[in-house]
């Protein structure tokens, strides 16, 4: 894809700071550096998010990630431990149309950027209505 910055990136076309890279992902430092050591994981074949991944693509991508996430932890030893974000949409604050993983080191709760803390809405959600949104998404998965 022409106009895509994470294409560019794989092509050599715009510098990053490689971290790795095989014949199907490319990850890289991120500029933004949430903590340091905050990587982003790629697949080399564009795709917009991960509602255009098939099972192949994610394997080859998915199974890179540990591998990755083992690397910065070993150069990064004071990290006590890592969050994997990766959103879809832009309604998800996806900002990038290519793909991608977000490795992030946490040193510490008080660690700035990408700071995820969930609301305890169990209240709302007794088991009955829990089952319900269960068997919901269950029909709708593809085997």
């Amino acid at each position: 894809m022409t106009d895509c910055i994470f294409c560019k990136i794989i092509e050599g076309q715009i510098p990053s700071a490689k971290v790795y890279e095989d014949d199907k992902v490319y990850a890289f430092l991120d500029i933004t550096q949430a903590t340091p050591g905050h990587t982003l994981v790629i697949p080399k074949e564009h795709v917009s998010d991960i509602f255009q991944y098939d099972a192949q693509l994610a394997g080859e991508v998915f199974s890179r990630i540990p591998k990755i996430a083992k690397a910065i932890m070993g150069a990064y030893p004071q990290a006590k431990g890592m969050n994997l974000i990766n959103n879809n949409g832009q309604v998800a604050y996806q900002s990038v149309f290519h793909s991608h993983f977000h490795l992030i080191p946490r040193y510490s709760s008080d660690d700035p950027g990408f700071a995820i803390k969930f609301e305890d809405h169990s209240a709302d959600f007794p088991s009955e209505k829990l089952q319900e949104i269960a068997t919901n998404i269950a029909k709708h998965i593809d085997e």
